[in-house]
């Protein structure tokens, strides 16, 4: 088994008006904790050429599996609103143990905007 993956990040800005972006992050680390992930993240987006600033500056806080390699997609336009027990990826686990392999995508986004949200799964044109 490989130590290494290809995993998608889709920045989410906005779940009301549909508003995100996915980012490819080629040879990342499984065995790496969920938060040195996440800060990774946040140090490539704030100087990836080619990415809209609102999405730079956005306050991204937590990751939640989308769909992995061969697996059944959401018919949700941003993600899911199901499992979150299962697939919101827990501080201090490792990506592997949370359940993140190749060609895994994942959502990062506020937690605060997806309780809202999901409180309230309203969207917007």
């Amino acid at each position: 088994m490989s130590g290494e993956a290809v995993v998608t990040v889709r920045l989410v800005r906005s779940f009301e008006h549909r508003n995100f972006k996915p980012v490819v992050f080629h040879g990342v680390p499984l065995d790496q904790t969920v938060q040195d992930f996440m800060q990774l993240v946040r140090d490539d987006i704030s100087t990836r050429p080619g990415l809209p600033p609102p999405f730079r500056k956005h306050p991204y806080d937590t990751m939640k599996i989308i769909h992995q390699a061969h697996g059944a997609k959401t018919n949700e336009l941003v993600m899911s609103l199901e499992d979150d027990e299962k697939l919101i990826l827990q501080d201090g686990q490792t990506l592997r143990a949370a359940g993140v392999a190749n060609e895994t995508e994942v959502a990062f986004f506020g937690k605060d905007e997806y309780g809202l949200f999901k409180a309230n799964p309203k969207t917007a044109w």
